[in-house]
């Protein structure tokens, strides 16, 4: 039994629907010819005529009804589909979920998420804020696609891809009799109130590393758990610090002053997934935002390179 292609289906409605053979063909940018030849060569092959030829137009004939009935059903799943494929394309009832590190959330976050906005106006968003230690179960889990870590996570079930390095730097109040310096030693801090994250912790253990490396006894006067609280203690004058770059990468921030440190110690970041699983068109727009932001940070960044 014949059957029909898409292409005599995409021409006998294209038939039905201007009336003539003109106009289908028109319609199907292609020669009139070619589209008389389809219709007969399909009538043919089927052994049903498909058109009443009438004052110079083609009616469909009565015996084919049911077949013009499908041919509309066709169609119509046909745009069906291509409205699903631009939901799709817009992240309609689609739902991104990752997390990130406290220091990245703040401000690179939200200039990357700003981009996916753009890119996938209806995309639903998951941002989850995670230590380095909730990472593991986080993914496993598998309650978002991927992480942005200011660490690499040791667990043989995940993977850490590097995608930027900036450094750490140092942070005071406004008017602090330190800022007028162009950069800032650990040895300056020394006497100073610093606000810190405990050192057992991975991201604090890195931003003691200077500390550690120039031989010297780091006592914290306060302690936060993630980088924002520390940068919000030095704006109120309760001390100064040092950070990564990233968690202070906004143009304007009244009532901190940023230094570099003297001391060059880079600090990464990371995408860290479940190993094996294949991320979403969505995730790998975002993973791609990321690496640009933080690269735009760094580049930015003036008040931090200048000594180097």
């Amino acid at each position: 039994m014949p059957e029909m292609t898409l292409r005599q289906i995409e021409v006998i409605r294209a038939v039905m629907m201007t009336g003539t053979i003109s106009g289908a063909a028109d319609m199907l940018n292609v020669s009139a010819p070619g589209i008389s030849r389809l219709v007969k060569h399909t009538e043919e092959s089927l052994g049903i005529r498909l058109f009443e030829r009438k004052a110079g137009l083609f009616v469909p004939s009565i015996e084919a009804s049911k077949v013009f009935d499908q041919v509309r059903e066709v169609y119509k799943g046909v745009a069906n589909l291509q409205s699903a494929v631009g939901a799709l394309q817009q992240g309609d009832d689609v739902v991104l979920a990752f997390a990130s590190a406290p220091s990245i959330a703040q401000f690179i976050a939200a200039r990357v998420l700003k981009r996916v906005r753009s890119r996938y106006s209806d995309l639903f968003i998951d941002l989850n804020i995670l230590k380095i230690e909730e990472t593991v179960d986080y993914l496993l889990l598998e309650r978002g696609e991927f992480v942005i870590m200011s660490s690499p996570v040791q667990n043989a079930a995940v993977e850490n891809d590097h995608i930027a390095e900036g450094r750490l730097v140092v942070i005071l109040p406004e008017g602090h009799r330190l800022a007028e310096k162009q950069a800032i030693s650990v040895h300056d801090l020394a006497k100073e109130d610093m606000i810190g994250i405990d050192p057992n912790d991975p991201y604090g253990r890195l931003i003691s590393q200077p500390f550690t490396e120039a031989g010297l006894e780091l006592k914290h006067s306060m302690r936060g758990r993630f980088a924002q609280t520390v940068v919000s203690l030095v704006r109120h004058g309760l001390g100064v610090a040092v950070i990564d770059e990233f968690s202070v990468a906004e143009v304007y921030m009244p009532g901190v002053v940023r230094k570099p440190l003297e001391q060059h110690i880079p600090i990464s970041t990371f995408v860290v997934r479940k190993k094996g699983r294949v991320l979403s068109n969505f995730a790998e727009f975002t993973i791609q935002q990321f690496r640009r932001e933080l690269a735009k940070a760094v580049e930015d960044g003036p008040w931090c390179r200048s000594h180097y």
